[in-house]
């Protein structure tokens, strides 16, 4: 993996215009009882060098640790600096890789995706070559339940705790979205997780592990209340969608 912050200015001058910058967005913030702060930081800094590792024109930025968190607020640790100034540093982290081919954001917080969306909107309209991407999983297993401490028990095994694992909300986040946007995560799990007691660590060479049958069970059959919400949800009147976007005091901290 080409890393950025290795590199000297000349290294870059004499590398081929086609060079992509892939850029880490993480955040720092707790997830639950038995995963490290880093969490999201260390699963987008993978998903980067894994891209390198299959593309050799892809350089490795150094990551962003910070993001939009001011749902986890409440909870020790956790560290945002809200939507506008991660809009803000995503537009200008852009704009400042001309000499690039293209820049490609790599996102491991599902709270940044609202400025980052403006962000990109915002830099294609410069006429820049900028796409974001974002991993995705079960609706039930957002956050510290049996992925997330899958994928670190696998890549950072010595920061998971499982001694201290607990079981979290297993309601779908659209469920529970209004409750977190209005008063935080903390307002219905207080296990700080969304998702189940977290299962077996993966496999080598398994990051998404999959766990027990139990676990693939329940996994399912969130997924259908879910899938079976959003069809009422589509069956409602625009205006109610709307509400379901995440704006308010708490998700913009």
């Amino acid at each position: 993996m080409t890393r950025l912050s290795d590199l000297r200015s000349p290294d870059l001058a004499e590398r081929p215009r086609r060079s992509l910058l892939a850029v880490p967005l993480g955040a720092t913030e707790q997830h639950g009882p038995h995963l490290p702060l880093c969490t999201d930081t260390a699963i987008a800094t993978e998903l980067c060098r894994r891209l390198a590792a299959a593309l050799p024109d892809i350089v490795v930025a150094p990551a962003v640790p910070y993001g939009s968190s001011g749902e986890h607020a409440d909870f020790p640790g956790t560290l945002s600096i809200g939507r506008a100034a991660l809009e803000l540093l995503v537009v200008e982290l852009g704009r400042a890789a001309d000499h690039f081919a293209g820049v490609v954001l790599v996102n491991g917080h599902g709270g940044n995706l609202v400025p980052l969306r403006a962000a990109v909107r915002t830099l294609r309209s410069e006429g820049r070559n900028v796409s974001a991407w974002s991993p995705s999983g079960s609706p039930c297993d957002s956050h510290a339940g049996h992925t997330e401490t899958s994928v670190m028990l696998h890549l950072r095994p010595g920061t998971v705790d499982m001694e201290r694992a607990a079981p979290g909300n297993t309601q779908p986040i659209d469920v529970v979205f209004e409750r977190i946007r209005r008063r935080g995560v903390a307002a219905v799990s207080a296990a700080r997780g969304r998702g189940g007691p977290p299962r077996a660590p993966a496999p080598p060479g398994a990051p998404r592990g999959t766990g027990d049958a139990r676990g693939r069970v329940r996994t399912a059959a969130c997924r259908r209340r879910s899938q079976r919400r959003t069809v009422r949800l589509r069956r409602r009147r625009p205006e109610s969608r709307r509400r379901h976007r995440p704006t308010g005091p708490r998700s913009a901290r």
